[in-house]
């Protein structure tokens, strides 16, 4: 990973990005199309939460509510960690194809 984070803090961040992980395949219907990225930064740790087109509706829910929740989830866990993290949730255009 980067310098930014402690070989604890590593084990933090994976096990973070597994639970996104885990949370975005149990909502859509592409599993195989979720990606977690780890984007490490002096704010914190970046999660860019990567799905197929036809499923980004559902990781984002009616008026955004599921995306609050994951984000909620996170803020629970930074508080844990004293580590920040933050969700960015993104469509891969190409990941309806297949």
């Amino acid at each position: 990973m980067s310098g930014l984070i402690s070989n604890d803090g590593e084990d933090m961040v994976q096990s973070i990005r597994d639970l996104v992980l885990g949370m975005a395949r149990a909502l859509v219907d592409q599993e195989e199309r979720v990606e977690v990225e780890i984007v490490p930064d002096a704010n914190g740790v970046l999660l860019v939460l990567v799905v197929a087109s036809c499923d980004f509706g559902k990781i984002i829910g009616k008026q955004g509510r599921t995306a609050r929740s994951l984000r909620t989830i996170l803020n629970g866990a930074s508080m844990k960690s004293n580590q920040r993290f933050i969700l960015d949730i993104r469509e891969c255009a190409l990941a309806n194809q297949g």
